[in-house]
């Protein structure tokens, strides 16, 4: 099994900026990636950016580059997602979540593609 805990959300004004972190336990894979994903309400679970875990492979939704950093730290296997000039269209809870393959963009902004899920933490940015 796999456990993701997402930490980091709160409540940021308008231009502000906030740091998640997902860290990872249990099972290991050789490949796996992360993603990032967002769901605001009466909406659909949302792409935001993944990344491989063992190359240098990432990517982000159209509407989060240039503004959003998504980065890992092995050694803690911890995922990062620095969130720069937020607007209040960010508003959501975030979630992580692991892939045990890293593939192609169109296969990683699909969550139906991922596998295990974290609990989610709530981000608000304040106009």
């Amino acid at each position: 099994q796999v456990q993701l805990v997402e930490s980091g959300g709160g409540l940021v004004q308008s231009g502000g900026s906030l740091r998640l972190s997902c860290a990872a336990s249990g099972q290991t894979f050789s490949n796996p990636a992360m993603g990032w994903f967002r769901q605001a309400p009466g909406k659909e679970r949302e792409f935001v950016a993944a990344i491989s875990w063992t190359d240098d492979r990432l990517y982000y939704a159209d509407s989060v580059k240039g503004r959003f950093i998504i980065s890992r730290d092995i050694a803690e296997n911890t995922v990062f997602l620095q969130m720069n000039s937020l607007n209040p269209e960010d508003t959501a809870v975030y979630y992580c979540g692991l892939r045990i393959t890293m593939s192609t963009l169109a296969v990683m902004k699909s969550a139906r593609k991922y596998g295990y899920w974290g609990q989610g933490t709530l981000v608000t940015v304040s106009s």
